[in-house]
């Protein structure tokens, strides 16, 4: 194990420096797919599932359109930012920090962190479930005693790996993406070019027949059926951030070419991965396959060796995918102990440059959280939602700091992008999070805020050790925060209580 910097004097060096914790820069090609590979994890291989369980596939269609649309106007956002903040770096927490002040930079921060812990405990999940394929029923459902202890091992493996240096694990990450491109094109041309029935694809369109030989029922109003489908293409979609995350790491340029090719490559893939199987089975069966369904798909055309071929692309994703997020996890504490945002123990950085400190933190909460998954009937779906909600008030805060740069004549005039797109851009994409917030339910918002309020004692830590000048909270802050608090409890009640069961249920 490589040791860390004990001297505050060094970290602070460093970040008045502003210098990367791993001082190689990364280029075009892996930071792209460092992008796409935050983004395609192993929730791609399920898709089909997911999306038929409650929607038909007009409503899909329909979801990915609204899904597309919104990314790409925070993809947009994210580029422009990029452009007139380049001294922003890791700007996902930094844009709502000047925007918004430094307790909203703080929830922020606090919440994308803890989002990408959440997400990589489902990571560990999934990839549980994935191997239960080949060793059952030892992994089933992720949540095992010997799912968590193999989990766990990867976790700290992971750990250990990343501390080594970042660019080492990014070439890792470029073999892996590579590699798992090829089970997806393959599930992609033999499902829709070898298999397709165009009869079957338009069967049911709108989610609206009965059909009891095929599984088909009423769905619901459209509304309802889109919907039903928005956390799923948020989680598919979080990620489209990193190359901004890393982006220290890499010149403004980069950055913005990356987010962009990163999101056109995710979005045709999603697309074509959810579709596709309407043309080989119906909603229904679609709806009750059991995951990953690309594989039980892909068995049911080619025979058994489409099911390990897609199950063994499914644990390379993860992993791929795993490690990106392991990055991100360590990146983001470190960028913002540099500013005062985090208490200054997370800025320590090993021999390698790695955010040593808050990477030991980040997979110490992520062991603890994958202790608590041993307790849950649906630990997937728990991840997944948890991590959707505490990530949405990370894009709404820096498509609306976008928005603030605008309304206050700030937008400089050397921008390559013009103010009224930029503008456009940011609203819609301000828009779009609101939507999510509206799609996701007002039960995993009180949920968020239990996360929320749980930081409220590391800000005060942060703020104690910066300057003695200002006042830990403003007026406005103590507002926000005794609202939190108000709202955490009466989330913490409602789950004691068992009055939010979709949330979580032991």
């Amino acid at each position: 194990m490589a040791t860390t910097k004990s001297s505050s004097n060094s970290a602070s060096a460093t970040a008045a420096a502003g210098a990367s914790p791993a001082g190689k820069k990364l280029g075009l090609f892996a930071m792209t797919l460092i992008v796409v590979s935050a983004m395609f994890g192993g929730g791609v291989f399920n898709i089909p599932q997911n999306m038929a369980q409650s929607a038909g596939l007009g409503a899909i269609l329909i979801a990915w359109i609204v899904s597309g649309l919104g990314i790409f106007f925070l993809a947009r956002s994210f580029q422009v930012l990029a452009d007139i903040r380049p001294e922003m770096t890791s700007g996902i927490y930094m844009y709502s920090r000047a925007g918004f002040g430094k307790l909203t930079g703080f929830l922020i921060a606090w919440g994308y962190w803890l989002s990408v812990v959440f997400g990589n405990v489902g990571y560990a999940v999934l990839l549980m479930d994935a191997l239960n394929y080949f060793f059952p029923p030892y992994f089933q459902g992720g949540n095992t005693w010997q799912a968590i202890v193999v989990a766990s091992a990867v976790i700290w493996g992971m750990c250990l790996l990343v501390m080594r240096g970042v660019n080492g694990a990014a070439v890792l990450n470029n073999i892996g993406t590579i590699a798992k491109f090829v089970p997806v094109t393959l599930f992609i041309m033999m499902v829709g070019y070898f298999s397709f029935r165009t009869e079957l694809f338009t069967s049911d369109f709108w989610g609206d027949v009965t059909n009891r030989q095929l599984h088909d029922k009423p769905l619901g109003s459209l509304l309802d059926q889109v919907k039903s489908t928005m956390l799923v293409t948020l989680w598919m979609y979080i990620g489209i951030e990193s190359a901004v995350v890393m982006s220290d790491k890499a010149d403004a340029a980069t950055v913005s070419r990356a987010t962009l090719l990163g999101y056109l490559v995710a979005t045709g893939l999603f697309v074509l991965v959810s579709i596709v199987p309407f043309g080989v089975l119906s909603q229904g069966e679609l709806a009750h396959i059991a995951p990953p369904s690309t594989a039980a798909i892909l068995g049911k055309l080619v025979g058994l060796w489409g099911e390990v071929f897609i199950n063994l692309g499914v644990i390379i994703a993860l992993l791929s995918s795993w490690l990106v997020w392991t990055l991100l996890v360590a990146q983001l504490p470190w960028a913002c102990a540099k500013d005062g945002t985090f208490p200054k123990v997370f800025a320590k950085t090993n021999q390698a440059g790695v955010a040593s400190a808050s990477l030991w933190v980040s997979t110490i909460i992520m062991q603890a959280a994958m202790i608590l998954v041993y307790f849950s009937n649906n630990a997937w779906n728990v991840m997944l939602s948890i991590t959707g909600v505490v990530v949405l008030p990370a894009y709404i805060g820096s498509a609306a700091f976008l928005w603030k740069v605008m309304w206050t004549g700030q937008y400089p005039e050397t921008a390559k992008i013009g103010k009224t797109t930029a503008l456009t851009v940011s609203v819609l994409a301000t828009l779009y999070g609101l939507w999510l917030v509206f799609a996701a339910g007002l039960q995993f918002m009180l949920v968020g805020a239990v996360i929320y309020a749980i930081g409220l004692p590391v800000f005060i830590w942060a703020r104690r050790e910066g300057t003695h000048q200002e006042a830990t909270f403003t007026r406005i802050e103590l507002v926000v925060a005794a609202a939190l608090l108000a709202l955490a409890a009466l989330a913490i009640w409602m789950l004691l209580d068992g009055r939010l069961p979709q949330v979580y249920a032991a």
